[in-house]
């Protein structure tokens, strides 16, 4: 079994829970580039919660990016993703607000 599978393996069986396969990606970025990053990842923790991990906040904020490029884009798969990953963030009311919203449009 390769390391990563029986570090999984462990950690399912010590925790109880399944860890999602993950990737460390490493880029370059400027000083002065640093302060923007930390404030746009900085908001999308105090609106996803606390809880979340910084990778997970700079998957909002790219899904945040491709939802309003594809606009224009031929492929609104893309868009539709986002839209479906930002859903799962609105209370329970607030779904269904939006879905009712959704119906009215459509009839």
């Amino acid at each position: 079994m390769p390391t990563e599978d029986f570090r999984r393996e462990v950690e399912k069986e010590l925790t109880g829970k399944e860890e999602e396969p993950s990737e460390l990606i490493y880029f370059k970025v400027y000083k002065s580039q640093v302060p923007v990053i930390e404030q746009a990842i900085d908001t999308a923790v105090l609106m996803l919660g606390t809880d979340k991990s910084r990778g997970y906040c700079l998957e909002m904020i790219c899904a945040d990016f491709l939802a309003g490029a594809s606009l224009g884009d031929q492929n609104p798969e893309t868009l539709l993703y986002s839209m479906s990953r930002f859903f799962k963030f609105l209370p329970g009311e607030h779904q269904q607000a939006f879905l009712e919203n959704l119906r009215e449009k459509a009839s």
